[in-house]
């Protein structure tokens, strides 16, 4: 069983950084490709990153690249992830959440809603201008 559980969000300005995290808190021995998603109010989740369960490769959406690092801990925790997001942006403002994939297409990191399996219940991102 997977259970995926967010958490780091918060209200930041403008410039600042935040790390999120997301803790496969089931038991599972599976190792997932992992993603990150975001919603604001009155718009459709969309992607943010993803890397795939070996931890390569990985893919981000144009708006963050540079900015966010998503990377993971493949040891005992196999399905924790991290989303690293610099030099925020009020834009950034959407709930954040984490997604796992069962998949083992190899050297594959799912971008697309409907290829994941598993979601956490999501953290809160807020930038202020």
């Amino acid at each position: 069983q997977v259970k995926l559980v967010e958490s780091g969000g918060g209200l930041v300005q403008a410039g600042a950084s935040l790390r999120l995290s997301c803790v496969d808190s089931g038991r599972t021995n599976s190792v997932l490709n992992m993603g990150w998603f975001r919603q604001s109010p009155g718009k459709e989740r969309e992607f943010v990153a993803a890397i795939g369960w070996r931890g390569e490769p990985t893919h981000y959406t144009e708006a963050v690249k540079g900015r966010f690092t998503i990377s993971r801990e493949n040891a005992n925790a196999k399905n924790t992830v991290y989303l690293q997001m610099n030099t925020l942006k009020p834009e950034d403002t959407a709930i954040y959440y984490c997604a796992g994939d069962r998949s083992r297409v190899p050297n594959y990191a799912p971008m697309r809603l409907y290829e994941y399996d598993y979601w956490g219940q999501g953290t809160q991102v807020t930038v202020s201008p």
